[in-house]
């Protein structure tokens, strides 16, 4: 890993170099079933071939054997779309979960990261030597689709997100070709991946920006009543304008009730001395602060069912979070898991142009959730999140692209901004004009429709 690679040029696709039969899977193969699971139980797509990619030569001959059998291409990293579009319905499945490799160079701050790795694997790398990045909230997210749609974590206030922390890129490209993307090689798809999800190739491996954050963590959850919640929510808002980048507020309703509080990243001590702020809240039905280890905390929400839980969600953005969607927040269906995250800090200083990624002047990220197990449930479980979402809407200045679930090209729209969604077009239009890679929150070629 780490290793540079050159260009090819982008022409057709080549005839694709054999794979070996016993990294293929196909209908009533041993792991096969296995293999096809993802982290939400709704999916049950069945793959003509699923490709178990040891290396980027392996993910080269898999696009062009898909081009050569007009095969749909789908690519699985950590298998945490909700939608469900690692898991191609008759196509071929890339399988990226044998290339879950990290290696760490603590002298230079990097870590080369394969396409398949987990964040528990970036987490469990970098730990030992009071390293981190930009790492999402669950260890058993894909690295790969958290980096490429942005990358929100506990570190970013402090480091940026993910993708501001990517020095450089390894793809294969729609026509099997390998290339390095970064700063001075290839800079405009460098910009396109950082954000634009994976409409531009499969990445292979990512070079990651390290930072020297410790291993030490805070967590502070106070609960109120949802029924009353609404001024301690109003003044967790504004505390959270006025908190050090360590401190990233965070809250949750669920059930009827409102937890509020925040994450420490750093000297626990310094964050028991920040959390005397959250008294003017008023008084709480229950309180928890817990000093945790930096990767207990990437755990902490990590879902003990696997694979076995129906999902579906809806989120928004928030560049003002108004006492009237305060007021319409906790009022919610109690059967709906509700979050919010707290942007700004790193973030939002980088410049807007500067990556594919939009939505900097985010103050929040809302999320409506719901799991269950009863397939009989579907329909009503997905009609409470879409309800749930759609009374915030108003309220909110976008979304963001990961959290993106059945919304399409609509959803897209909201994602990005005209003038940046042009900009991806074109990128698209340079890599990919046959929109081979097409099951992601799509960025189709000019030549294409929308779907």
């Amino acid at each position: 890993m780490g290793r540079p690679v050159e260009n090819a040029d982008k022409g057709e696709a080549r005839e694709p170099r054999t794979i070996p039969d016993t990294r293929i899977l196909r209908p009533g193969d041993d792991g096969y079933d296995r293999a096809r699971q993802v982290w939400n139980a709704m999916v049950d797509h069945r793959p003509a071939m699923i490709v178990r990619c040891r290396d980027v030569g392996d993910v080269a001959a898999a696009v062009q054997t898909a081009r050569r059998d007009g095969l749909e291409i789908g690519v699985r990293s950590g298998g945490h779309s909700v939608i469900g579009h690692a898991v191609p319905d008759g196509g071929l499945m890339i399988d990226l979960t044998p290339m879950g490799g990290v290696r760490v160079d603590p002298r230079r701050r990097r870590a080369w990261v394969q396409g398949g790795a987990l964040l528990g694997a970036l987490d469990a790398a970098t730990q030992p030597y009071g390293l981190a990045t930009t790492a999402g909230n669950v260890s058993h997210t894909g690295v790969g689709g958290l980096a490429l749609g942005g990358g929100m974590g506990w570190l970013a206030r402090q480091y940026g997100l993910t993708c501001d922390n990517v020095v450089s890129f390894e793809v294969v490209t729609a026509t099997g070709d390998v290339v390095r993307a970064a700063a001075d090689e290839n800079p405009e798809l460098y910009w396109g991946l950082r954000g634009g999800g994976g409409n531009f190739g499969v990445v292979t491996e990512f070079e990651l920006r390290l930072h020297d954050t410790g291993t030490r963590t805070l967590s502070v959850e106070l609960d109120f009543p949802a029924d009353e919640a609404a001024p301690a929510v109003a003044r967790w808002r504004d505390l959270s304008a006025m908190a050090p980048r360590r401190a990233t507020y965070a809250a949750s309703i669920w059930a009827g009730v409102v937890t509020l509080g925040f994450v420490w990243i750093g000297d626990p001590d310094e964050g028991r001395e920040h959390a005397r702020q959250l008294e003017a809240l008023g008084h709480p039905v229950a309180e928890r602060v817990v000093e945790l280890s930096y990767v207990d905390l990437q755990r902490r929400e990590d879902s003990a069912e696997g694979h076995a839980l129906r999902r579906y969600w809806k989120g928004h953005y928030f560049r003002d979070l108004t006492d009237a969607a305060i007021e319409v927040l906790v009022a919610q269906d109690p059967s709906v898991a509700s979050s919010l995250q707290a942007y700004g800090g790193a973030i939002a200083d980088v410049p807007d142009d500067e990556t594919a990624y939009s939505q900097r002047g985010t103050t929040f990220e809302y999320v409506a959730a719901v799991r269950w197990t009863d397939p009989d449930e579907d329909e009503s479980r997905i009609a409470a999140a879409r309800a749930a979402g759609a009374r915030l809407e108003h309220f909110a200045s976008g979304v963001y692209v990961n959290v993106l679930s059945d919304d399409g090209a609509a959803g897209v729209r909201r994602a990005y901004p005209p003038a940046k969604l042009a900009r991806l077009t074109a990128l698209k239009d340079m890599f990919d004009p046959d929109n081979v890679f097409h099951l992601n929150q799509n960025i189709p070629p000019s030549a294409a429709p929308a779907s």
